[in-house]
């Protein structure tokens, strides 16, 4: 190894030291992120970091000037259970619901504990903000909130063509300095609003498309460049005369055409192209997105309609409810997906999802109201049949054309709910207002929970890792706890874990 690389590789080496160390704004200044003093050792650091950032981005553009090979798509992979038939909901009347129960062990095939996520994908190397470049402050909308970046003063930069050389010139001149404090404000964004994977992209997107026009090749290449240089694994390809960005996810994304590249499976954002010439260069160290949405989107408030929410059973569980209807565009492109190739992975990541705070503000406090004073088991019993009574329940094919399950914000927001979207807000109010451990249970065709309510009670309930799970069912309109809707396939049951 020449003295040149083994430098590179000790600053290299040092630099990931210093993500390590630091979770929360790894990447602003050089001056704010590695020290803050003016010292040579800090200034030869980032000197180097700056090299090795240099070296890397002439090594991709060297490769995308090679030829771009054809590739013809695949398939989208359908929904596993499309054509199960879905459980239609049950009534029980009240006197049944009271009936003395009897405790019966529900045995279930299997137990699915969720993947955890990787850790957020970084750039290789820090991007070095460069205050003396000349710059202007762009502002964008995306989900109703305005973003603001720095863009550089000069016109942005435009394709000559969409040829291998064509890209390469333009990617070329992404990676100058007057481009570094575009990104480096585009990961600050992503930090200080906790941006998850998807709307991280889902951002980049909007911005690009502000600056150089929707559908242009020039927002693709701006969109695949930023993505790109906050550390994700993306390729770009070419398809009927346009450019086309194609991203690698840590899940199997359904019902999405996608390309196998080494291994990795690639989701063009464009879903209609099926064949593509296209650009394997790569960085070192990209990783795949990831679906895992740990945070409510960040958007600025626009409260939704007001909705009533009443239980049947309880007149003291009546609630007034709004939700952000800025977050809806995100949730509606939210692509069906599962982690570690098991299906079941797909309803924890809906459920694990938190409600919006504003929604928080409003609901938690009306539903506390009704769950004062009386046993956790009560207040178990009054959850359920809220959810079981106040909303609407319609197919998904009818109202969609299609599965879809909801996240919790959106079964508040959308008019009618099917069985997967009851179970998943149950739950996620259960574990915020009751603090109960819960568990997903699914049957072909139909979803429900169960809950780890302390105390001694009689009812269906199942064993997972020591603890016993009373059973749940949103959507056996009337039952109480402890009670299975009935028909339900036990033995090909499997519950899923939430946190």
């Amino acid at each position: 190894m020449n003295k040149r690389c083994f430098a590179l590789s000790i600053a290299f080496l040092g630099y990931q030291a210093i993500i390590f160390a630091q979770n929360n704004n790894p990447f602003g200044s050089a001056r704010g992120g590695f020290g803050g003093n003016n010292s040579a050792f800090n200034q030869n650091r980032v000197s180097n970091f700056n090299e090795y950032r240099q070296k890397i981005n002439a090594e991709y553009i060297s490769k995308t000037r090679e030829k771009w090979n054809a590739f013809r798509v695949s398939q989208p992979l359908p929904v596993p259970d499309k054509d199960v038939k879905p459980a239609p909901p049950i009534k029980m009347n009240d006197d049944e619901a009271r009936k003395k129960k009897e405790d019966r062990l529900i045995k279930i095939k299997d137990v699915v504990k969720p993947v955890k996520p990787a850790p957020r994908p970084q750039p290789v190397a820090p991007v070095e903000e460069v205050p003396e470049e000349p710059s202007k402050q762009m502002t964008f909308q995306y989900l109703g909130t305005a973003w603001k970046v720095r863009t550089p003063e000069a016109s942005p930069v435009r394709l000559a063509g969409i040829s291998e050389n064509a890209v390469a010139d333009a990617w070329e001149k992404l990676c100058q300095p007057a481009y570094n404090n575009l990104v480096v404000d585009c990961l600050k964004l992503r930090s200080q609003n906790q941006l998850c994977d998807w709307e991280y992209l889902m951002m980049l997107q909007a911005l690009s498309q502000t600056l150089l026009g929707k559908g242009t090749n020039e927002a693709t290449l701006l969109m695949a460049f930023l993505y790109s240089q906050s550390g994700y694994k993306i390729r770009l390809g070419e398809g009927d005369g346009k450019l086309q960005m194609l991203y690698a996810s840590q899940h199997i994304v359904y019902n999405k055409r996608y390309f196998t590249l080494d291994g990795d499976k690639f989701y063009p954002l464009n879903d209609k192209i099926t064949n593509l010439r296209i650009n394997e260069a790569k960085y070192p160290k990209e990783q795949s997105l990831s679906l895992w949405v740990p945070k409510s989107p960040y958007a600025d408030y626009q409260a939704s309609p007001l909705r009533s929410l009443t239980s049947r059973r309880y007149s003291d569980m009546s609630v007034k409810v709004s939700v952000n209807k800025n977050q809806m565009p995100f949730y509606e492109s939210y692509p069906t997906s599962e982690v570690g190739g098991n299906f079941m992975t797909r309803w924890a990541m809906y459920a694990n999802t938190p409600i919006c705070e504003q929604a928080k503000k409003e609901l938690y406090p009306q539903l506390k109201k009704g769950l004062t004073g009386i046993s956790e088991l009560m207040c178990v019993e009054k959850l359920l049949n809220w959810v079981q009574t106040a909303f609407v329940y319609k197919y998904d094919e009818e109202v969609w054309g299609a599965d879809r399950a909801f996240f919790p914000d959106e079964t508040l927001y959308y008019p009618y709910c099917d069985c997967e979207d009851r179970s998943i807000l149950f739950t996620r109010l259960v574990r915020d207002l009751l603090g109960f451990k819960c568990v997903l249970v699914y049957y072909p065709g139909h979803l429900a929970s169960a809950v780890a309510i302390p105390g001694d009670m009689k009812g269906d309930y199942i064993m997972v890792n020591g603890k016993r799970f009373m059973v749940c069912d949103p959507t056996y309109i009337g039952a109480s706890v402890g009670n299975t809707m009935p028909d339900m396939n036990n033995a090909e049951a499997k519950v899923i874990l939430l946190e």
